[in-house]
């Protein structure tokens, strides 16, 4: 009986393993590659150690907190903090800025651009 019972647990076990165990490993992989994957590409700020997971501070809009209605396409040291070294502007994800004045940054952003205030690409 002991050898029927040995006998039966490691097929039961084998059968059920490769079953449970593909099943699982194969969607856990699938998830594990496919989450993991654009994780780090999505968000550069939040990569290595898992940080954002566990301390995320609610970003709050600069310009709002200052009241500022209007944002000043002339005002160039402003606008640079919001455009990246590449000449992009900076999404709102990323700077915490509210949508209205993200619209506004933005629309500063391109009126300094066709003035030469600033640059639209820097050359790499």
């Amino acid at each position: 009986m002991a050898e029927e019972t040995s006998g039966r647990a490691p097929e039961t076990g084998a059968s059920a393993a490769p079953q449970g165990g593909g099943q699982g490993s194969g969607q856990g992989q699938g998830s594990g590659s496919g989450g993991g994957g654009p994780r780090p590409g999505g968000r550069p700020g939040g990569g290595p150690g898992g940080r954002g997971k566990f301390f995320r501070r609610k970003k709050v809009c600069k310009f709002c907190t200052e009241k500022i209605d209007a944002i000043p396409y002339r005002d160039v040291r402003l606008l640079q903090g919001f455009v990246a070294e590449r000449g992009k502007i900076v999404p709102r994800r990323l700077t915490g800025v509210c949508t209205t004045h993200q619209r506004r940054l933005t629309k500063a952003i391109k009126q300094a651009r066709n003035i030469a205030l600033l640059p639209f690409a820097t050359h790499h």
